[in-house]
C-alpha cells in the first residue's frame, strides 16, 4: 500500500492515473446506453433468459465488450473493429512492400500505418455495424424470431442506428488511444480489462443461484490455481547474459559491463488470442449478412461444414481450429515485432556479446534458436488456457457453462496479463523518480 500512496504523491504518474480511470469509466457508461431505435426491454428480458449468450460465437466477442455488444448499445461494436485492422495492416507488411518499408522509417512509418489502420478500422466497424444491425432487423440476433427493434422501424431508422454503432466504434478506438498516449498501460488491452472484469460478478452471481455454494468454490478456486500459474508463466523469462567490451570516447571510458537480455516465455502476451477470437467471429458475420434469410438459404458445404462448427464453441472442429489460430499469430506476432538480426546488429554496434558467441550473424542465429524454443512452449501455453472454457462448456451441465466464458482461460489471461503490464510501467514511473517499486 505504501508503493500505490507513493504513486499518488507523483504529480505527473497522479494525473495519467485519474485520466485512466476516467476514459475507462466514460468507456463504460456509453456500454450502457443504448443505441436509438432499440426495445431495450425486450434485449434485457432476452439476455435474462439467456443468462449470457454461451453457445454461439458472440459470447466472447460480447464479453470483451462487457456485454454492449448483444444490448445493442452505441459502443456495441466496441474495438473489434481496430484489432481486426490491426491483423490486417500487420499482415500486410509482410506481403507488401511499401508497408514493410514504411516500418523502417521509424515514427514517420509508424504514423502512416496507423492512419491506415484507422481508415480500415472505421469500414471494418460499418460493416459490422450493418452486420448486427441487420441481424437485428431479422430477428435473428438473440434467437429466431426476437424481435429487439421498435416495431414501427423504418429504413431511415435502420441507418441511423448502424450511423450510431460505427461512431461508437471510432470513439472507442480515440478513447483507447487517449489512454495509450496521456495515460498508463495499453488503452485497448484496459478497455478490454474492463468490460471483462464488469461480467464478473453478474456470471459469478448467476454460478452461485442456479448450481449452489458447492460448484461456486469450486470455480473459484479453479480460477486462483489458474491465476497463479498464468503469472508465474507470465513471469517467466529466460535471461541471456551480454557483455559489453570496454570503449574509450573522448577521455571517457564506457562498457566493460554485464548485464542479461531479458526473453519471456509468452513474449506475444494475449494479443494472439484477441487476433484469434476476431478472426473467427468475422466469417460468421459476414455469412449472415449475405444470406437475407436463414431459414429460406439453402444448405450448402460453406455452411454445413465452417459456420455450423464456427456458430458452436463447444464443438472439437471450433476448438482445433481456435487453438491453431492462437499458436500462427503467437509465432506471426512475434515475428514481426521481435527481429533477432536487429538485436544482434544492436549488440554488435555497442560492443556487446554473448559469451561463447561470435558478434554478427551466430548472435543472431543463437538469439533465434533460443526464441524460437520459447515461442513453442508459449504458443501452447496461450492454446491451453484459451480453449479451457470451450472444453468446459462441452463437459459442464445446465446453467454452470453460464459463467464459464467470464471465469475462463481466456478473461483471466487477459486480466491478469493486462494488470501486470500495467503495473509494471506504473512500476518503472516510480523508479524513475527514486520511489519504491509496486512488485517485490
Amino acid at each position: 500500500m505504501s508503493a500505490i500512496i507513493q504513486a499518488f504523491k507523483d504529480v505527473d504518474l497522479r494525473k495519467k492515473i485519474i485520466f485512466t480511470v476516467l476514459m475507462v469509466v466514460l468507456y463504460r457508461v456509453g456500454a450502457q446506453i443504448p443505441s436509438p431505435g432499440v426495445d431495450y426491454a425486450s434485449i434485457s428480458g432476452r439476455l435474462r433468459e439467456l443468462t449470457q449468450d454461451q453457445g454461439s460465437v458472440y459470447s466472447l466477442i460480447n464479453l470483451f465488450s462487457g456485454g454492449a455488444l448483444l444490448q445493442l448499445s452505441i459502443f456495441a461494436i466496441g474495438i473489434m473493429p481496430y484489432i481486426t485492422a490491426s491483423i490486417i495492416v500487420q499482415l500486410l507488411t509482410v506481403v507488401i512492400p511499401h508497408f514493410e518499408e514504411l516500418k523502417k522509417e521509424g515514427q514517420s512509418g509508424q504514423s502512416k500505418m496507423t492512419q491506415y489502420t484507422r481508415y480500415l478500422t472505421l469500414a471494418l466497424a460499418l460493416l459490422q455495424s450493418a452486420g448486427i444491425v441487420a441481424l437485428a432487423d431479422r430477428e435473428q440476433l438473440l434467437g429466431e424470431g426476437i424481435s429487439v427493434l421498435v416495431a414501427d422501424r423504418t429504413i431511415f431508422d435502420l441507418l441511423l442506428l448502424v450511423f450510431v454503432m460505427t461512431s461508437g466504434a471510432i470513439l472507442v478506438m480515440w478513447l483507447g488511444e487517449l489512454i495509450t498516449e496521456k495515460g498508463v498501460g495499453n488503452g485497448m488491452s484496459l478497455l478490454i480489462f474492463a468490460g471483462i472484469a464488469t461480467r464478473l460478478p453478474t456470471d459469478g452471481m448467476s454460478i452461485l443461484q442456479t448450481s449452489g455454494g458447492m460448484v461456486f468454490a469450486l470455480v473459484v478456486a479453479a480460477v486462483i490455481v489458474l491465476v497463479i500459474g498464468v503469472v508465474f508463466v507470465e513471469q517467466g523469462q529466460r535471461r541471456i547474459p551480454v557483455q559489453y567490451a570496454k570503449r574509450m570516447v573522448g577521455r571517457r571510458q564506457y562498457g566493460g559491463t554485464s548485464t542479461y537480455l531479458p526473453l519471456k516465455v509468452n513474449q506475444a502476451g494475449v494479443i494472439p488470442v484477441i487476433f484469434a477470437s476476431s478472426l473467427i467471429y468475422m466469417p460468421v458475420l459476414i455469412t449472415e449478412i449475405v444470406n437475407s434469410n436463414s431459414a429460406t438459404t439453402p444448405d450448402n458445404w460453406w455452411q454445413r461444414n465452417v459456420i455450423q462448427y464456427l456458430l458452436t464453441p463447444s464443438s472439437w472442429q471450433y476448438i482445433v481450429l481456435y487453438f491453431i489460430l492462437i499458436i500462427f499469430f503467437s509465432y506471426f506476432y512475434v515475428s514481426v515485432q521481435y527481429d533477432p538480426n536487429d538485436q544482434a546488429e544492436n549488440m554488435k554496434k555497442y560492443g556487446g556479446f554473448i559469451p561463447g558467441i561470435r558478434p554478427g550473424r551466430p548472435t543472431a542465429e543463437y538469439l533465434g534458436f533460443v526464441m524460437n524454443r520459447l515461442l513453442f512452449v508459449g504458443a501452447i501455453y496461450l492454446g491451453t488456457i484459451a480453449v479451457l472454457p470451450n472444453l468446459a462448456l462441452d463437459m459442464s451441465v445446465g446453467s454452470v457453462s453460464s459463467g464459464m466464458t467470464a471465469f475462463g482461460g481466456t478473461a483471466i489471461l487477459i486480466l491478469v496479463s493486462v494488470a501486470l503490464t500495467t503495473v509494471k510501467q506504473i512500476e518503472s514511473q516510480l523508479l524513475q523518480s527514486n520511489y519504491e517499486g509496486l512488485l517485490k
